[in-house]
This record gives C-alpha cells, sequence and structure tokens, in this order.
C-alpha cells in the first residue's frame, strides 16, 4: 500500500517540533557564553549571530517565531537585545533560560569591553587605529543590511501568500519605514507603534473584504 504523503500541518507540527527541542542546561550556557565572545560590531552584529544560531544552526527557533519575538521586542521599553536573549531563554528554559541565556551572553561581553577600553584609552591616536576603526563601519552597515533582508523575509513570504492586497501592506510599511525615519525625522516610538496600527488596521480591512466576497459567492 503506498502511503500518502504528509500533510502541511503534520510538516508544520514536525517543524516546530525540531524548533522547540529544550536544549541542555550546559549547552544552552555554553551557545550564549560563545555569542557573548563573538558579538563585536554592536548591536546588529549581535543579534545577527543570535539569529543564525538559534534560527539556521541550532534550530531552536523557526526563522518566523525568531522575527515575531523580534519584532515583540521592538514595542518594548528597554535594551532589546536583551530583551530578545530573555524571552529566547524564557522560551526554551523558562526561568533557568533566562538565567542561563543572559548570563552567558553578558560575561564574556563584558569583560572583554572594560578590556577593550583600557586598551583603546592608550591608542585611539594611533593612524592605524583610526584607519581599522574606519574599515569596521562599512562592515557593520552591511552586516545590518543582511540581518534586515531576512527579518524581512518571512513577513513578505506570508503576506505574499495571503494575496497582492497583504503584499502591498507589508512593502509600503517597509518601504515608508524606512523614508519616515530617514528624512522626517520621526520618533521612533511613533514609527514602530504607527506601523503596528497601519498593519492590523490593513489587515481588518482585508479580512472584510474576504468575508464580503464569501458572501457574495454565496
Amino acid at each position: 500500500m503506498t502511503r500518502s504523503s504528509p500533510s502541511p500541518d503534520e510538516h508544520l507540527v514536525s517543524a516546530r517540533s525540531v524548533a522547540q527541542a529544550r536544549p541542555l542546561p550546559f549547552d544552552f550556557f555554553r551557545t550564549w557564553f560563545l555569542l557573548g565572545i563573538q558579538s563585536f560590531g554592536g548591536g546588529t552584529t549581535t543579534l545577527l549571530l543570535i539569529q543564525r544560531t538559534v534560527v539556521e544552526q541550532r534550530k531552536w527557533l523557526t526563522q518566523d517565531e525568531f522575527t515575531r519575538a523580534w519584532a515583540v521586542c521592538q514595542i518594548a521599553p528597554g535594551i532589546n537585545l536583551l530583551s530578545v536573549t530573555i524571552l529566547i531563554g524564557w522560551r526554551l528554559r523558562r526561568a533557568l533560560g533566562v538565567v542561563l541565556a543572559l548570563s552567558g551572553l553578558l560575561l564574556p561581553s563584558v569583560s572583554v569591553t572594560i578590556l577593550l577600553t583600557a586598551l583603546y584609552a592608550e591608542v585611539e591616536a594611533l593612524p592605524l587605529v583610526q584607519a581599522a576603526l574606519r574599515g569596521v563601519i562599512p562592515a557593520t552597515v552591511g552586516l545590518g543590511l543582511l540581518l534586515g533582508a531576512r527579518l524581512a523575509q518571512p513577513l513578505l513570504r506570508v503576506s505574499w501568500r495571503e494575496g497582492i492586497g497583504s503584499f502591498a501592506i507589508s512593502t509600503a510599511i517597509l518601504a515608508g519605514s524606512a523614508l519616515l525615519l530617514g528624512f522626517a525625522n520621526v520618533s521612533v516610538l511613533w514609527l514602530i507603534w504607527g506601523a503596528g496600527f497601519v498593519g492590523a488596521l490593513g489587515h481588518s480591512m482585508r479580512g472584510r473584504m474576504v468575508t464580503s466576497v464569501e458572501q457574495d459567492r454565496r
């Protein structure tokens, strides 16, 4: 007898079960400790490292789940990187995960930062150091562009599946936010909450239109 192919729901359950596997405490701490050691270049670099590790290498979260977790952290006050670290730690190991993730991420980075700060005070005037710093900035910008593209992919992919209207709304919010932030000097807080309002309003209007079309067909 020929075995039927798995349904989309079965694929989804399988993917989520793999992504949500609980890591062992030592392995979890070691992973975040290595992230803390590698997190040179600022918040964008660290976030990209977290995304690669959690989603692509460890497969603790799917890309969609990671993007939604980051979106939640954007609307909360405080340091977003610490917020997403706490959220991931809580999701995978609850309270123990929060402690392990935060301590693993912060312990090496804080120690290295203190040492580098003391060293930089002695060598900051050297031409070689200044030239090196000018090379770091473009690399950081490139990492930011790559990270932005990866975070946008799940949103645009889901919007495309929902229809051209949903895709147009997502694209308009994406482009409009960049333009407002770059040229109109809009507050980041108002931009994020405004984009959330526009997205919710667009989703509501789209739902009503779909319902209306289905009723007309009947």
